[in-house]
């Protein structure tokens, strides 16, 4: 873990609850694994339970699954994980993702189906011409539990035969919770598609 992480690095750690996703600092790294001061109060981190970590790194988003062994006041210590990822920045993974959205600018509201979707943004099918122009606030629901609100900036538009607009787009001013959320969900949908 040394080479991965090292003292003051910022690391979210996100359980299988996202509600209770939570930042720190690495506060030192050992051959065992790592200890993380949290920023806010460890609500619904559970010791011996596995959770997702995400840390921006030179190389792009380290991510690993590890559990807290053990917990006491703000400070986490981590075993160190078995295998970790480097996500690319530019490499979000991105799967098919088929959900009806409205994209909405002002009393403007366009409907749309998402065709897929990754960390960094999406891609719609619409029947309606929309200004490349504006930004548009979209809430987009992963699950029954889960849903995640952002703004959407049209990259390109392409009309096809069907005479349906294909949209692409990226996310605007999304939080680091909705950032994390999002990697997390499509990953996971992607290891599980790779399962099938």
């Amino acid at each position: 873990m040394r080479e991965l992480l090292k003292q003051d690095q910022k690391v979210t750690v996100v359980p299988q609850d996202f509600k209770n996703s939570n930042k720190g600092d690495v506060i030192s790294v050992d051959q065992e694994g790592f200890k993380l001061k949290l920023k806010f109060k460890p609500d619904g981190l559970i010791k011996n339970h596995i959770c997702d970590f995400y840390s921006l790194t030179d190389n792009g988003y380290l991510y690993f699954e590890s559990y807290i062994k053990d917990l006491e006041n703000n400070v986490l210590s981590i075993a160190n994980p078995v295998k970790h990822r480097f996500l690319q920045r530019r490499k979000f993974t991105r799967i098919k993702f088929n959900e009806d959205v409205e994209l909405v600018f002002g009393d403007t509201v366009h409907k749309a189906r998402t065709l897929d979707i990754s960390a960094g943004g999406m891609k719609l099918q619409t029947s309606e011409n929309i200004d490349m122009e504006k930004e548009y606030k979209v809430t987009i629901k992963l699950s029954r539990e889960q849903e995640i609100s952002c703004k959407y900036q049209l990259i390109r538009v392409e009309k096809g035969d069907n005479g349906l607009y294909v949209i692409s787009g990226r996310f605007t001013n999304q939080s680091n919770i909705d950032k994390m959320t999002l990697i997390q969900f499509c990953m996971k949908k992607d290891m599980e598609n790779l399962n099938k």
